[in-house]
């Protein structure tokens, strides 16, 4: 979800507005998956990266999050979204991780859509963790007896189907280390329309985009 602060910035407006804006914007895109029947949406919300901006914007999206988990909570319950937080949680302040777990737990028994939020994550992260986990739970088996699908019941995301669709707003045509073995064969959509303009008819047009791809996953294209 790229460009909140720059939509602050054409705007004259302070980042902390980009990112409030930003947040509102995550409502709209989870209506219009459930519309869809799409059965999973994982947003970019702070990366492991986003703790080197300076402290009071760090700050603004502790407190926004805090905000967003306090005020949404019900409504995804009601709507049937099951909200799962993936990333090293262990970095938050007590508050934060308490609210996290609550509204993960008041939500865990919804089916219509599984909205994961990544903060305080990293692809990079995320296999390191994976393979220390494994390791914990196989302490008479070296690291070359490991496999691909021994590591991803340990990944953040596991239990999640692989990724199809990666929309990256706001111009940069990067994945900045988000879910690197998640979307290993997902397609990649980038757009240059700045997070919180983000509209349903413009991810509309991104999974029309998609139903198009040729997906192949390494087989030969027929003749």
């Amino acid at each position: 979800m790229d460009g909140n602060r720059r939509w602050a910035k054409k705007r004259l407006l302070p980042a902390a507005l980009g990112h409030a804006s930003g947040a509102k914007r995550v409502r709209t895109i989870v209506e219009s998956c459930i519309r869809s029947d799409i059965a999973h949406l994982s947003l970019f919300a702070f990366s492991t990266e986003n703790w080197r901006r300076p402290p009071e914007e760090v700050s603004v999206l502790m407190n926004l999050f805090a905000s967003y988990l306090q005020k949404e909570v019900d409504e995804m319950e009601s709507n049937g979204v099951c909200l799962k937080v993936v990333g090293d949680k262990s970095k938050f302040s007590p508050e934060l991780q308490d609210l996290i777990l609550r509204a993960e737990e008041q939500t865990q028994h919804n089916t219509k859509i599984t909205l994961r939020v990544a903060a305080n994550y990293g692809g990079r992260w995320d296999f390191v963790q994976a393979a220390q986990s494994w390791q914990r739970a196989n302490l008479g088996l070296g690291i070359d007896q490991l496999t691909e699908a021994q590591l991803a019941p340990f990944l953040s995301t596991a239990g999640a189907p692989e990724m199809d669709l990666l929309i990256r707003t706001g111009g940069e045509s990067r994945v900045s280390n988000f879910m690197l073995w998640q979307a290993a064969y997902a397609e990649l959509f980038f757009i240059d329309t700045l997070w919180p303009d983000f509209s349903a008819k413009q991810f509309n047009e991104a999974l029309e985009w998609f139903s198009k791809r040729d997906r192949r996953f390494g087989s030969a294209a027929p003749f």
